[in-house]
């Protein structure tokens, strides 16, 4: 009997973590954490990035001044979705993706007043660079 129990132990040891493990990955899964970009924010930022003044500066300065400009007119939501798009689209600015959430966590407090109001904006984009911004502000 003492082993039995014991391998029905060693099975619930095995079978827990995949549980969860896939469960987790499944609620993940169902958020919806972006919108997708309507049409006519496509153009505008691909009319944003032709421009001349944005060609002579660094793809992560123009991306960095972009979503700061888009934080203030449409919300961190939106920023922070659209910063996700970028990294998704253009794998050579992870580099310079923490440094972005980061500020844009600085910008929604600055935009906010208030760190707890600012952080219920949070994605899981850049890890949870965009929470240090947030708490790094005054």
């Amino acid at each position: 009997m003492n082993q039995a129990v014991q391998r029905i132990g060693r099975s619930f040891a095995l079978v827990i973590p995949v549980v969860l493990v896939l469960s987790g990955t499944l609620a993940v899964a169902q958020v919806p954490w972006a919108a997708p970009p309507s049409g006519t924010q496509v153009v505008a930022t691909a009319e944003r990035l032709h421009d001349e003044q944005a060609a002579q500066r660094a793809p992560e300065e123009v991306l960095h001044d972009e979503l700061v400009a888009e934080l203030h007119t449409d919300g961190p939501d939106a920023a922070l979705s659209s910063l996700q798009v970028a990294m998704h689209h253009d794998p050579s600015l992870a580099d310079h993706c923490p440094e972005i959430a980061r500020s844009l966590g600085r910008a929604t407090v600055a935009k906010y007043g208030s760190a707890e109001r600012a952080q219920e904006h949070a994605r899981p984009v850049c890890d949870t660079s965009f929470a240090t911004g947030v708490a790094e502000s005054p």
